[in-house]
């Protein structure tokens, strides 16, 4: 809505350095991969090495040099940087290149313009993308910004950048309340939730890392996924039964990645609350991708800054139809309790080991125990078996029903006590 989006199929130059002080190495394959998914098309890619960046420019002037050469020897209309740029860093570089310059910031946030479909996750995204606009408006008025003083030399610069800066803090405000109405709601659903005792397991994971594929196959909806970054937005929740221990609530969530702005961690923070209010955390992880070593830490770093590093947590290892002679299998700590399973979204593979282990771990512990039951006691069997405890039944000559259960302690304590 107030970026000018790269229209589809822009021809655009990448631009990523090995900044000393920033980390070191970037990732170039996901940075192209972004910017495929905002609907570029990238040309080529300038790369190079620095120990901090340039003030002015971030570049060197000999890289700047190279860049405008490659500017104008493609046509480019858009270039990219794989860093975040201050305000005038982008409007030096737009007036030496003359051509639209984006930050890895204002190039996530395109993406989620784009996707954003629901009116929650719309204002999030118009929020962030506010934040991040605060920052840039004076580029749109520097030929109007002059100071002078004196009655009647103030140039209309000030007043204009005055009042965009008024019109846009009004909006901010305004959509600061209507997400206020979302975690309102949000609120009251987990109270009910907990009220009805049901938990919630929530998925996180960095993008692409198939959460929703895997929240399709576990609950069988049919939410959109797709093999490209930041296809979820809009948190999801879903209603599914567990082998023996019930019905519990999955919550799909907007997938994480490395340098994920500021603005859209805050912004999404209605939704993000999902995680820190859950009973469980499945850290969904791509494990064909030999850099999940590196996501899983971006993953970890982002959930602590929202408040969900206390949560428990299961890492499920996804894609294991992606790496050869790898079958499912359930790690458990040493205390006993699941800590990682390996599976496949895709194909269905090693989901009854998924199921096994977040029973155990929202159950704490998981009973064996045989019951009798009366006929006059069908209601009690149907919840047994609607809630999958039930493992064999058989009939006795008195015409009880004998049951082989395995459930909570604290749901065979509430059946006991009913009866």
């Amino acid at each position: 809505m107030f970026f000018e989006r790269p229209k589809s199929g822009e021809l655009t130059i990448l631009v990523s350095l090995n900044v000393r002080s920033e980390g070191g190495k970037q990732d170039i394959c996901e940075f192209e991969e972004l910017a495929r998914s905002a609907g570029a098309r990238p040309v080529t890619t300038l790369c190079g090495a620095r120990k901090d960046p340039a003030p002015k420019y971030f570049l060197g002037r000999g890289k700047l040099e190279d860049l405008r050469a490659l500017v104008f020897a493609h046509s480019a209309q858009l270039v990219l940087f794989n860093h975040i740029l201050s305000p005038s860093q982008e409007r030096n570089l737009e007036r030496e290149l003359r051509c639209k310059v984006l930050d890895r910031t204002g190039l996530i946030l395109d993406i989620f313009a784009q996707r954003a479909r629901s009116h929650e996750g719309k204002l999030q995204v118009e929020l962030a993308q506010l934040q991040h606009l605060s920052t840039r408006l004076k580029g749109g008025w520097s030929h109007l910004d002059r100071q002078k003083g004196g009655i009647g030399l103030r140039g209309a610069g000030e007043t204009q950048l005055e009042i965009d800066h008024r019109l846009v803090g009004h909006r901010i405000k305004a959509i600061r309340r209507g997400l206020q109405k979302v975690h309102g709601r949000r609120g009251q659903s987990r109270r009910s939730r907990a009220k009805a005792q049901i938990p919630t397991v929530s998925l996180v994971g960095y993008t692409n890392a198939g959460k929703s594929l895997l929240f399709n196959n576990v609950t069988q909806s049919n939410v959109f996924a797709a093999n490209q970054l930041f296809a979820t937005l809009d948190s999801t929740l879903r209603r599914f039964n567990l082998p023996h221990f019930g019905p519990a609530i999955l919550a799909d969530t907007v997938g994480f990645i490395s340098k994920l702005p500021h603005e859209l961690i805050e912004a999404f923070k209605a939704t993000l609350e999902e995680t820190v209010h859950a009973d469980l955390l499945l850290h969904v992880i791509d494990c064909s991708n030999p850099q999940y070593p590196e996501f899983v830490t971006e993953v970890e770093s982002v959930l602590s800054n929202v408040g969900a590093e206390e949560v428990q947590r299961l890492k499920v290892f996804n894609k294991i139809d992606l790496v050869s002679d790898f079958v499912p299998r359930l790690h458990r700590a040493p205390d006993g309790k699941p800590e990682k399973v390996w599976v496949s979204a895709k194909t269905g593979a090693g989901l009854e080991l998924l199921y096994e282990a977040v029973s155990e771990l929202l159950a704490d512990e998981l009973i064996g125990v045989e019951i009798l039951l009366g006929p006059y006691e069908a209601k009690l069997r149907s919840h047994l078996y609607t809630n999958n405890f039930v493992e064999t039944e058989s009939i006795t000559e008195k015409g009880e029903y004998r049951l082989q259960l395995r459930l909570p302690a604290a749901e065979l304590e509430r059946i006991e006590n009913s009866r």
